[in-house]
């Protein structure tokens, strides 16, 4: 974002989180933990980094500079590479049988001739389907047997800054987010149930209503501020539920002759990694730095592209912790209190405070040195002081 000319910006929107805590099923904290600073390494449950944003404030400050960019080109009389965007309109089919071009046809049944089409359109991408075809659209998906929603409800007066984790049993998760916005964030998470996880992915497809009756079903006797949450879903009109998942793309290929696949639609690394924002902005930086180092040489630049996300893509998707997450998640109402009250121990013992002093003293392997991100003259910028781990 420095580079870019951006940190400023995302700095006047940020979300300022105090840090986190796991609260029991009264509200009670059991444990706490502080904020990690930037290009920190966080445990299991650190929550909260240096940077916390809210998704929408992000996306608005990425489109508003690209018009604004746009205006600036149009200004200099620079019309050639010009920047469209068409809401409301979808891509219909794909013929990517070309090696130097794609053909599109929209839902409009507008039909184009494109140089290169570029897949950023999510874990659910159908550019994605569309160009690779649905044999390698099924092999690509890796499940965490984790599913997720997400949503707003009204913030209440008695909420502070600090976010919180809730571990009720039957390998159910809440999550609570507010930092300094009027609203409350409600995150829930099903763990480690095949037969419900089956349920929860067919009826991904039905009616938001459906969806909402199958949340609620499964979290109106949770404990803590379930009730509310749960209330707060049937009106909630930003809900929404996916499978956690991974895209691992099959020889970890992320382009098929002139359409290239980038971030979640290309290698998605779910919100378990906590890596997604991160690889994609990278796999961006590499994408257009690629392109400007080859003086029109697109296929030249999308190999190199495909070369060089291989490392920072297997660095980001590693799910280090998640196991030790997981099992955190209890299935039973004893598991709850035996959860409960080991973090309790942990915290009242001071722990995991002597943990990361030990941790801060281990030395680093080879393997933990992390990708090196690449400088690339011809964008006239420096690469960014940063690694993917």
């Amino acid at each position: 974002m420095k580079q870019l000319g951006l940190l400023e910006t995302m700095e006047s929107f940020l979300v300022e989180e105090g840090g986190s805590s796991i609260v029991d099923s009264k509200g009670k904290p059991i444990i706490s933990f502080g904020v990690i600073g930037a290009g920190e390494k966080g445990g299991t449950f650190d929550l909260t980094c240096e940077y916390e944003f809210m998704r929408g404030d992000f996306v608005r400050m990425m489109y508003d500079t690209s018009l604004r960019e746009r205006e600036i080109l149009t200004s200099r009389g620079i019309t050639q590479g010009s920047l469209t965007y068409e809401f409301n309109t979808t891509i219909t089919s794909l013929d990517c049988s070309s090696p130097t071009s794609t053909t599109v046809t929209f839902s409009t049944g507008e039909t184009k001739t494109y140089d290169l089409v570029v897949a950023a359109d999510g874990q659910g991408s159908r550019t994605r389907r569309l160009a690779f075809g649905e044999e390698v659209e099924a092999s690509s998906f890796k499940s965490l047997n984790v599913h997720a929603a997400y949503y707003n409800v009204p913030r209440l007066p008695t909420e502070d800054s600090l976010a919180r984790l809730y571990l009720p049993s039957r390998n159910r998760g809440i999550m609570t987010r507010t930092g300094n916005k009027p609203i409350t964030q409600v995150y829930l998470f099903l763990f480690k149930d095949a037969q419900r996880g089956a349920k929860m992915r067919s009826v991904q497809r039905q009616p938001l209503a459906d969806q909402k009756a199958a949340w609620i079903e499964h979290f109106e006797d949770a404990g803590w501020d379930a009730p509310r949450f749960m209330e707060g879903m049937k009106s909630a009109k930003d809900f929404y539920a996916t499978e956690v998942l991974q895209i691992h793309m099959p020889e970890k290929k992320i382009v098929k002759n002139r359409v290239a696949l980038l971030g979640d639609a290309g290698y998605c690394p779910s919100l378990m990694t906590g890596m997604g924002t991160t690889l994609s902005l990278v796999g961006m930086y590499v994408f257009a730095g690629e392109l400007a180092s080859r003086s029109g040489d697109v296929d030249a630049a999308l190999a190199a592209y495909q070369n060089t996300m291989k490392q920072p893509i297997e660095e980001g998707q590693r799910l280090n912790g998640m196991t030790d997450a997981l099992a955190m998640f209890p299935a039973s109402e004893w598991g709850a209190w035996v959860a409960h009250t080991l973090i309790w121990s942990l915290s009242s013992f001071r722990v995991d405070k002597m943990l990361g002093w030990l941790a801060g003293w281990l030395p680093k392997g080879k393997e933990e040195q992390g990708w090196k991100v690449p400088e690339y003259p011809a964008l006239n910028a420096k690469a960014p002081e940063m690694e993917v781990r």
